[in-house]
Order: structure tokens, then C-alpha cells, then sequence
């Protein structure tokens, strides 16, 4: 029995944890717990030596010592400024009224909103539930199919899985050994895309089934002209000459991929700023304006987030700041808009603050309960065990990950995405660099696939956050006065099941499509190393005539 014990212990200590996750123990001490057990077996049984665990504070201390996860606070605190503040309000409105008269409009402004959520917030609650409390209501109000509403709230709220500053991005850079400047610039087009195919989803839906998504009356659209005209082709033209703006600044640069775009955003949005600034003086000064009030209503909306995600993520990609400074930048740009919109006081601080140390000390217990764990588990080759299990799948770097994504499917059904990252992810790494898989890519791919475990029904977190802001009972719109049906369970659930499939179908696509991540190392050189000819000149220096030595022996002796 000893022998089978001291053989088998690396999988007699994965089952035991899986088991004690299903039984609804917490991460963090069922992580600490099974290693802790074992590592007490192992030196009962002569496995270890007395002193094995002797290693375990300076591990410990390790977790403490991380400069990485010094991102996540800072994160987590501009996220939940930014959400309290009224940003998302604000956008959603504008958006809304932007694409409102399209059919599936509503639809297209939460996806928009979404990715700009994601982009400046990195957190899921704090998209889910603004976009749960401000656009649920309007859409419910104006006929939208409850499943359609409800399934692309919450998928668009995962966004900020995928888009940087994702906080699982963090997570899984520091797990995998790799820059997390790195993991920001291969997950950034995937998530560009990801939204492409909601919003495409959300068209297909409202093509097939016109009255599942309606577009909004006229007269509910605000920010028109004195005409009656909604200004859209003065928007259209401030947009495009925005863009050229910015094609021009960075026309000759060496930057290229999500660098440029970022760039290009930067130079684009203070044009587009400083001419609705000046419209904006003019009209006061002498009642003159050149820009509608849909345009520049859209542009004092849009350049504040906008700004910051060059702030945060512009200054990563660039090089200039690392993550965790651009974090502490993005924090004190979100009180700052805070300030400026008269929306900062001292209880919204505190209550960021506190969310964001529960969320900061969450994430150090289960990274702490995953130190003792690997502990022990490596101490028993327990990672080798994994590697040869893993490298002997058929099919290669395709099999390989096609099971992987399968399994870490499965898994998301009953483990949120810190305890993937921090349980799963070290056991996958070192397999996926033996088959010379690129641990970014490999990254951005279990990225992408992880965003189910808030999608999963029943368990998905953004699902709970939507049910917690989703209308339970019957009630009067404050607008149209018409008693409302509520949004059920099974509704957010159903419409929760094609956004699932929509991310599988993009954890495929990166697979795939590789270069969609694997831009992040930089244009390839051109130049044929086999054609490069070094010559080196031959010089032709004068002959050297030494002649028979010569022997100083000095005067003669006396």
C-alpha cells in the first residue's frame, strides 16, 4: 500500500483537490489543506525529509514579493471609480442615442460600450451591472426579446476577460513566466474580434427575427438639430478627419500592430477633442457652431475613457511604463475624470478601496493555498507526471490543445477564472513550451476560453450579476407607464448559451489564426539572412625586413 501511495501520489493529490473543489470547499484552503495533508504523508512515509516544509515561507514570501500582481489593486480601483462615477451611464446613453433608430441598435451600443468598459475598467461586475441597470430597463421598455438582452448584456460584460487590462491576463502572465505588456498586445485583437462577432450575432438575430431586437422610435432620440436633423454626417466627417489625423502623425513610424492603433487613437482623439473644444467656445462666445450636437455630445462622452486607454494601455505597449505603473496612472486617472464630472466624494473612494482590497486579498490566499500546493506536488514530480501525460496526447500542438481547451471547458463549469489560472495554468505551461507551443499565444487562447466560466450556466458569475440587477417581479415603467413582465431565471440562462458557443468558436479562431496573437513580437525582418555577404577589404601593408638580429653587449670590459 506505501509502494502504490509513494508511486501514484501526483494523481492521488489532483483527484483529491477536484473533489474537495466539488464539494464547495474555498480554493484557497482546499489548495492549502491537500498540500499540507500530503506533504505530512509523504514524510511519514520516507517520501520527504522532516524538514521539507521548511521551504514553504519562502514561497510564501515569494507570493508577497511579486511585483506583477501589484497591477491588480490598481486595476480593480480605477475599474470601480470609473463604474461609480458614471461613466458607463454616460456612455450607454450617448451610444444608445447613437445607434438607437437601427434595428438591433440598443444591441450594438451595449457591445460598444462593453469593449470600452473592458478596456478602462478590467473588471466583469462592474460592466455587468451598469450596463444590467441602465440598458436592461430601456431595451425591455422598447420590445427587445429577453434572452437576446439579457445573454448580450453579460457576454459583452466578459469583455473585460479578454481585453486589456484584463486582470486574468495579470494572473495568467505571472503564472506562465512571460511580460505582461506581452499578453496585453497578443489578447488585444482578439478581443477587438470577439466584439465584432457579438455585434454580428446581434445582427443576424434582429435580421432573422426583426421584433427581437426593434430599433427606438424617432421621438425618443435626443441631441437633434433645430432642423430636427440628428447631425449624424457632421459626426461622420469629425470621425474621418480624426482618423486621418491620426493616420498622419504616425505615417513613417516604426511601430506597428496594436501599438499603432493605440498611437494613431491617441493623436485621433485630441483632434477630435480640441476641435469640440473649440466649437464649443465659439458657440458660447458669438452662437457660431460647426460640429452638431450629436457630435460633440459623442465626443465629450467618448474621449475621456478613450484617453485613459491610451494612458494605461498606450504607455505599456510603448514601452513607457510597465503594468504596474500603468495601473497606479489609470487610478489616478479615474479620480481624476471623477473630479471633473463632480462625481468624487469621499464614500465612493472608500468603497472602492475596500472592494479592492477584499478582491486583493482574495486573489493573495488562493495564490498562497497554490504555493503550498505546488509545493508539495512538485516535490513528488507531480509536474513531470503531467508533462508526459500531456505531451503524449496524438495529434501534436493541435491535440494538445484541443484537449486542453476541452478540459479547461469543463472545469469553468464549477471553478471561477483566478482558481484556472492560479490551479490549472502552472500544470499547463511547461507541457505547452515542450511542444513549443508560444506561451503567449497559448495564454491569449485559455484567455479567451476561461471567459465561459461567467457565461456557464448555472454557475456563471456574470450571470448572478445580471440576476441580481434583472427586474425578478412585475413592475410600471417610469417612462411609457406600461406594466413590465420580469426577466426569469431561464431567460438570462437561454440567452446565455449562444454567447458560450460564440466563444468557443473564437477560442477555434485563435487557434487557427495564430497571428492574430502573435503579432505582439514585431514585424519579421525582411532580409534573407543566407544573402548577406560580409566583404572585408584586404589592406595592403609594406613588407617587414627584420635582417639578422641585432646584439647590444655593450662597451668592452676594462
Amino acid at each position: 500500500m506505501e509502494a502504490f501511495l509513494i508511486a501514484n501520489m501526483a494523481p492521488i493529490m489532483f483527484g483529491s483537490l477536484v473533489v474537495m473543489l466539488l464539494l464547495g470547499y474555498p480554493a484557497a484552503f482546499s489548495l492549502g489543506a491537500v498540500g499540507l495533508f500530503y506533504a505530512l504523508v509523504g514524510i511519514g512515509l520516507g517520501e520527504f525529509r522532516p524538514d521539507f516544509l521548511q521551504a514553504l515561507p519562502e514561497r510564501v514570501y515569494g507570493v508577497m514579493n511579486n511585483d506583477t500582481l501589484l497591477a491588480i489593486p490598481f486595476f480593480t480601483f480605477m475599474g470601480l471609480v470609473l463604474e461609480r462615477s458614471g461613466m458607463a451611464e454616460d456612455l450607454l446613453d450617448t451610444i444608445g442615442q447613437l445607434f438607437g433608430t437601427i434595428r438591433g441598435g440598443l444591441a450594438y451600443a451595449v457591445v460598444f460600450v462593453g469593449a470600452l468598459l473592458a478596456a478602462t475598467t478590467g473588471v466583469v461586475a462592474a460592466s455587468v451591472i451598469s450596463m444590467g441597470l441602465i440598458s436592461l430597463p430601456i431595451m425591455l421598455r422598447y420590445g427587445y426579446d429577453r434572452r437576446l438582452a439579457s445573454g448580450i448584456i453579460a457576454a459583452s460584460g466578459t469583455l473585460a476577460q479578454i481585453i486589456p487590462p484584463s486582470l486574468v491576463l495579470i494572473v495568467m502572465a505571472d503564472q506562465l513566466g512571460k511580460s505582461v505588456g506581452d499578453m496585453y498586445e497578443g489578447a488585444f485583437i482578439p478581443g477587438l474580434v470577439l466584439s465584432a462577432i457579438y455585434a454580428a450575432y446581434a445582427f443576424l438575430t434582429s435580421m432573422i427575427f426583426p421584433k427581437s431586437a426593434p430599433g427606438l422610435p424617432a421621438d425618443a432620440i435626443g441631441f437633434r438639430e433645430d432642423s430636427g436633423d440628428r447631425g449624424l454626417k457632421s459626426l461622420g466627417v469629425l470621425f474621418l478627419a480624426s482618423c486621418v489625423f491620426g493616420w498622419f502623425m504616425m505615417r513613417g513610424s516604426e511601430y506597428h500592430g496594436a501599438d499603432f492603433v493605440v498611437l494613431s487613437m491617441f493623436y485621433g482623439i485630441v483632434f477630435a477633442f480640441a476641435v469640440a473644444v473649440v466649437n464649443w467656445v465659439l458657440e458660447r462666445t458669438t452662437g457660431y457652431r460647426f460640429l452638431s450636437r450629436m457630435a460633440q455630445q459623442t465626443t465629450f462622452v467618448m474621449v475621456p475613457p478613450l484617453f485613459l486607454i491610451f494612458l494605461v494601455l498606450g504607455t505599456i505597449f510603448i514601452g513607457l511604463a510597465t503594468p504596474t505603473e500603468g495601473g497606479a496612472m489609470g487610478a489616478a486617472g479615474a479620480i481624476i475624470l471623477g473630479a471633473i464630472k463632480r462625481r468624487l466624494s469621499f464614500d465612493l473612494v472608500r468603497q472602492a478601496v475596500e472592494s479592492t482590497a477584499k478582491l486583493s486579498a482574495f486573489v493573495v490566499f488562493i495564490l498562497v493555498g497554490a504555493r503550498v500546493f505546488s509545493l508539495t506536488f512538485y516535490g513528488v514530480n507531480g509536474h513531470v507526471w503531467v508533462e508526459h501525460l500531456l505531451t503524449s496526447l496524438p495529434g501534436g500542438q493541435i491535440g494538445f490543445l484541443i484537449f486542453v481547451n476541452a478540459f479547461v471547458f469543463v472545469l469553468a463549469f464549477f471553478l471561477d477564472f483566478f482558481e484556472l489560472a492560479f490551479i490549472i495554468i502552472p500544470l499547463l505551461g511547461p507541457a505547452a513550451e515542450k511542444l513549443g507551443i508560444d506561451l503567449i499565444w497559448f495564454g491569449v487562447i485559455l484567455g479567451v476560453n476561461m471567459q465561459t466560466s461567467f457565461m456557464h450556466p448555472p454557475f456563471g458569475f456574470a450571470l448572478f450579476y445580471l440576476r441580481s440587477v434583472a427586474p425578478k417581479d412585475s413592475y410600471l415603467d417610469r417612462v411609457t407607464g406600461k406594466r413590465m413582465e420580469p426577466v426569469t431565471t431561464g431567460q438570462i440562462y437561454w440567452g446565455a448559451v449562444p454567447f458560450v458557443v460564440i466563444q468557443m468558436i473564437m477560442v477555434m479562431l485563435v487557434i487557427l489564426f495564430p497571428s492574430m496573437v502573435m503579432h505582439y513580437k514585431g514585424a519579421a525582418s525582411t532580409v534573407d539572412p543566407n544573402s548577406i555577404k560580409i566583404d572585408i577589404p584586404q589592406i595592403d601593408a609594406p613588407p617587414l625586413d627584420f635582417g639578422p638580429p641585432q646584439i647590444d653587449v655593450g662597451p668592452p670590459k676594462q
